[in-house]
């Protein structure tokens, strides 16, 4: 009998994950293969190939594939992006040029904005004019709109993207424009504001739209060459790809909405925490994601992700993400993640004052930690944690790459602890002190700066370094408990796995609350629905398998900033309290206030099409007698700063862990693809699924 399998690919900046999943037994394979920066594409391969080898199936027998990836991204931080040209309503050819006021330092004298995403010279305002209720105050001007695309052509861009005033209540222009551009330019991938982000604010429907240009050939080039290779392999099943929302689309869908994709791999992480809250019985979650390049946290309450439209993208916006102004805001729904350049491979330095500083800067894949022996020379927080003897060198990847432990000491005697005249374990326990902090940063901006405490959350924490460092950030912020789950260096591989197929619709409906038309409401909805139901139905989802979520954005009259608030069901005549008063506590526990008195109106319709797919489900480990000794591996000295140096602290092999056994910290549980690291006063349990659970020992 020929088993389905699923299979997903999460290809990382150091480290590309695999994850295979037996359907019928639930039974797991994973695969790590070193990151190609260079061209992606051959990691993804090299990753499906050795998999498929090693699980002694064919192509032909995976039922689907899906991949998360930062192709997008990349493109944008590292200027990538394809030749765009951008078509305007007449007077506004500068918008990208004067983009905001704002500035993501407020004294900083010296801040350059963005370069623009398209330069001004192929940049065009066409004599055309719609009111704010869609209705044509000067027609549009077909010459000009074809003379346009004439000189674009002879330019030689790639794409362009279409943002008149207005289109979000009235799309006719824009579609006309397309229309014409293919007469006169047929070769080029046109985005229209109207479809990328029916929303008004014109700056940021533009950016998206230019943003969905500029990335649009670049991921184009990128699927249909992975889908190429894959259908030549015999790979005969659905391919998709993740979304920044935590939904999954096809190739075909990403393909011309590639906006939707920016942060594809990070979103996986937050929706595997998710799910395995919603299976272990946490609502609420703090997802930790820890890998070679970045550290990434997200938020999980009552168990749903948050989601934000409020999101840039771009070189400075990664340095210091949420930096309002820095990059190229975005408006489609994204995963509500702060990332921050610490990874296993971020480098250690000293800086011209003489004070060690830790990243952003990585070692990546290529040259890698000093103790990867690739020829990398500068000491990052994997080095440190081999010096603290936090790492086996010898059971690394199960054994499979040997770190080189002289590498990794003389990295830091040289670069960091000869500089600062200091001894190099001391040294090594800054670096990882000086990570940890930055991360703990990290999470408070995800949920303190948020209006969550962290102690009503459970840190889940995954990525290859992740549970290295988690039962330290932990300690630090009070959270009363750690899960790691099983394989957690491929963890966010398999959130591509439990993720549903999702469409995400918007419309703008600027209208006080006490004079809502719910007639309209309700129309808007359901022709999102209509759009939402087509799509999942030409990509082979049932009619069963379709659900319908509505969001409206809400705010009290003056303001410039919205809450996105759940639309109950019986419609918004129906819901109106209900969600008037959700508002008011959301408000209030975003912000510190709530005014009840004051009148609120909607702003924003959203509604996200969802397919539903079967979840794979978590082996469960056979029954034991619960006794861990069997699982006890060796025993080695391990630094803690805690313990006052470097103590006795035996190695388990997680593998041999039993459903129901217990280690008391100090302790280390190794693994194929990740370490985790139990301190002294904590202790882990195992679950039947063999998670670990780490809390403060009684």
């Amino acid at each position: 009998m020929t088993h389905r399998y699923r299979l997903g690919i999460d290809v990382g900046g150091t480290f590309t994950d695999g994850i295979l999943i037996n359907e019928d037994t639930g039974g797991t394979r994973i695969v790590k293969v070193p990151s190609t920066p260079g061209d992606p594409s051959v990691g993804f391969l090299a990753a499906v190939e050795r998999i498929l080898r090693e699980a002694g199936i064919g192509a032909a027998d995976v039922g689907y594939l899906v991949h998360g990836t930062t192709v997008a991204t990349n493109a944008i931080i590292e200027g990538k992006l394809a030749p765009a040209g951008f078509i305007t309503t007449e007077g506004f050819r500068d918008m990208l040029e004067i983009q905001r006021q704002i500035r993501p330092s407020l004294y900083d004298l010296l801040f350059e904005k963005p370069r623009p995403l398209a330069p001004r010279y192929l940049c065009f305002g066409i004599p055309e004019r719609l009111d704010a209720s869609g209705s044509v105050v000067t027609p549009l001007d077909e010459q000009a709109v074809a003379r346009a695309a004439e000189t674009l052509r002879k330019e030689g861009v790639e794409s362009l993207g279409v943002c008149y005033l207005h289109a979000y209540r009235n799309p006719e222009h824009e579609r006309r424009t397309r229309e014409i551009v293919h007469e006169v330019f047929p070769e080029a991938a046109v985005s229209l504001s109207s479809e990328v982000a029916p929303e008004f604010r014109e700056y940021f429907r533009a950016s998206t739209t230019l943003v969905n240009a500029g990335v649009r050939p670049v991921v184009e080039r990128y699927l249909s060459s992975i889908e190429a290779r894959l259908r030549d392999a015999g790979f005969k099943g659905q391919l998709l790809v993740m979304q920044s929302s935590g939904g999954v689309l096809t190739f075909e869908a990403a393909r011309t909405k590639p906006v939707f994709m920016v942060e594809s791999g990070p979103a996986a992480g937050v929706i595997v925490s998710a799910h395995l809250g919603e299976v272990l019985g946490f609502d609420n979650i703090l997802s930790f994601d820890m890998g070679g390049t970045t550290a990434k946290t997200g938020l999980v309450e009552q168990g749903a992700p948050g989601i934000t439209k409020e999101y840039e993208v771009g070189a400075a916006a990664r340095a210091e993400h949420g930096a309002k102004g820095a990059g190229y805001p975005i408006r489609t729904p994204v995963i509500d993640l702060v990332e921050i350049g610490a990874g296993g491979g971020s480098i250690a330095w000293v800086d011209s004052g003489g004070v060690l500083r830790v990243g952003p800067r990585s070692a990546g894949a290529d040259p890698a930690p000093a103790c990867y022996g690739k020829g990398g020379t500068e000491p990052t927080i994997t080095d440190a944690n081999l010096v603290l003897k936090r790492l086996d060198p010898d059971h690394f990847l199960g054994g499979e790459m040997r770190l080189d432990e002289d590498a990794a000491w003389r990295a830091i005697e040289e670069k960091c602890a000869g500089p600062l005249g200091l001894d190099v374990v001391a040294v090594a326990l800054g670096i990882v002190e000086i990570a940890n902090s930055a991360m703990v940063g990290a999470l408070r901006r995800i949920s303190i700066q948020r209006g969550h405490d962290p102690r009503d959350f459970t840190l889940v924490a995954f990525g290859g370094a992740g549970p290295v460092h988690a039962n330290r950030l932990a300690a630090e912020l009070d959270i009363p408990a750690v899960l790691v789950p099983m394989s957690p260096g491929t963890t966010s591989a398999m959130g591509l796995l439990v993720t549903d197929i999702k469409h995400d619709y918007s419309a703008t409906l600027i209208q006080r609350t006490d004079a809502l038309d719910p007639e309209q409401v309700d129309r808007l909805y359901r022709g999102m629905e209509e759009r939402g139901r087509k799509a999942l139905l030409a990509e082979g989802m049932g009619h069963a398998g379709i659900g319908f979520e509505r969001h409206v954005d809400m705010r009290y009259v003056g303001q410039s900033y919205e809450l996105s608030i759940p639309l109950d069901d019986g419609g918004a005549g129906g819901a109106l309290q209900s969600m008037l008063r959700k508002f008011h506590a959301e408000h209030e526990r975003a912000y510190g206030f709530a005014a009840p008195e004051e009148p609120v109106e909607f702003v924003t319709l959203r509604l996200t099409a969802v397919g539903n797919i079967a979840k794979p489900k978590l082996r469960e480990l056979p029954r034991g007698d619960g006794d861990a000794a069997a699982a006890r591996r060796s025993v080695r000295q391990v630094y803690f700063a805690e313990a006052g140096g470097f103590v006795d602290c035996p190695s388990y092999d997680r593998y041999r862990l039993p459903a129901g056994g217990a280690v008391e910290g100090p302790a280390i549980v190794e693994e194929i693809d990740s370490t985790t690291v139990i301190h002294p006063g904590f202790h882990a349990g195992v679950d039947r699924f063999g998670n670990l659970l780490i809390r403060p020992a009684r």
